[in-house]
């Protein structure tokens, strides 16, 4: 995994902080490969929070939070939520191959 175990420490103590300690973020894509490098934090949150306009802020503020926190990178963000009615061939993707930070 190409982050540093403060780099995981950050995500998961703001993923908590903005979406609540029983949120789970699992990093996927091209930086759970070491022999790659760049490339952009794919990141998979997994909430039990149900209304929508919730998680639009949520996300948005984690992902501002993020940015001001391990710099200028780009980070992509997928969320997964009980209410969701359409799931993406991405989502299952991120869920399998993804890593539980």
């Amino acid at each position: 995994m190409r982050l540093t175990a403060q780099q995981q420490a950050t995500v998961r103590a703001t993923v908590a902080e903005t979406f609540g300690s029983d949120a789970q973020v699992r990093l996927f894509g091209s930086r759970v490969d070491d022999t790659k490098r760049g490339g952009d934090i794919d990141l998979l949150v997994t909430t039990n929070e149900r209304d929508v306009q919730a998680l639009m802020r949520c996300e948005i503020a984690l992902l501002t939070k993020l940015q001001n926190q391990l710099g200028e990178q780009k980070i992509d963000l997928l969320l997964d939520y009980p209410s969701r009615t359409v799931r993406s061939p991405i989502l299952g993707i991120a869920m399998q191959t993804g890593i539980l930070l």
